[in-house]
């Protein structure tokens, strides 16, 4: 699975993810400013790219952040191919399907 990891986890995300033999790299290495995923996604009517994003207490340490995704990613895999927000909490995972308003 590909994944472009946000300015706000570390760059030792994306290099953990890869570690687990996904495609992944860190927003720093190609743009230089922040954005909000989930929002510009949840404002389009196309259902990609998916967006994964950790809330609720979640671990701040990159090595937990990328267990944490791993072991949730079998139950979201399917959704995040089609298009969806997945919001990962330490005790539950949401899915929602893009695009959020109206239809692709």
């Amino acid at each position: 699975m590909k994944f472009l990891v946000d300015n706000a986890l570390s760059p030792d995300v994306a290099r953990g993810l890869v570690a687990a033999g996904h495609d992944a790299i860190h927003v720093r290495d190609i743009v230089s400013a922040d954005t909000d995923f989930g929002t510009l996604l949840a404002l389009r009517p196309e259902c990609k790219p998916s967006v994964v994003r950790f809330r609720g207490g979640s671990p701040r340490r990159p090595a937990a952040q990328v267990a944490l995704l791993l072991a949730n990613l079998p139950q979201a895999e399917a959704d995040l191919h089609i298009g969806a927000i997945v919001v990962i909490e330490p005790a539950r995972i949401r899915i929602r399907a893009l695009p959020l308003f109206g239809t692709p």
